[in-house]
């Protein structure tokens, strides 16, 4: 397979170039199938070795791809490092103690089952029908706890809700 790669190379890198659009592409592909034919060891009698050759030289290509599309591009990183930047600005994290404490107290002022609802349902993203069996209620009784315990704790914060379900949902209240 080795010398039919080396005998076909610049044939085979020119019609990779044309199906991917990219002579670094069509180049890398071939270096990495030819490398990948010396892991292979013997594949037995190949009936139109040319034809395996540039498939394989596909599937490398496609594999690169795919490799490259999960990688963040330069402008994904410098997003995420000004994110970080402003993450870490002092007033920012004490604010955001304030006010999970400020939760917090609005927390403990619900019921023991409207705030173990509340923490299931937003917490933990339990599902509102096992919340209910869980509690021996109906899912609209689970429905109607969140609501009032979402309402207390916006307005104890000073925020407006914006229902994620019920009849309404994603309507700002």
């Amino acid at each position: 397979m080795r010398a039919t790669l080396e005998a076909g190379y610049r044939k085979l890198r020119e019609r990779l170039r044309r199906r991917l659009g990219s002579d670094a592409l069509a180049t890398e592909a071939l270096h990495e199938t030819w490398l990948r034919i010396g892991r292979m060891g013997d594949v037995g009698p190949v009936r139109r070795p040319e034809s395996y050759l540039f498939r394989m030289a596909l599937n490398v290509a496609a594999d690169r791809r795919r490799a490259e599309s999960r990688k963040l591009s330069a402008a994904e990183i410098e997003t995420l490092r000004h994110m970080m930047d402003g993450a870490l600005d002092p007033q920012r994290i004490a604010e955001a103690r304030s006010e999970i404490a400020m939760l917090e107290d609005a927390l403990n002022e619900l019921t023991p089952r409207r705030k173990a609802i509340f923490l299931l349902a937003r917490v933990n993203d339990m599902k509102h029908e096992d919340i209910a069996k869980r509690f021996g209620i109906s899912a609209r009784m689970v429905e109607k706890e969140l609501l009032h315990a979402l309402s207390h704790c916006s307005e104890r914060l000073g925020r407006k809700v914006i229902r994620r379900f019920g009849p309404g949902a994603q309507k700002q209240s």
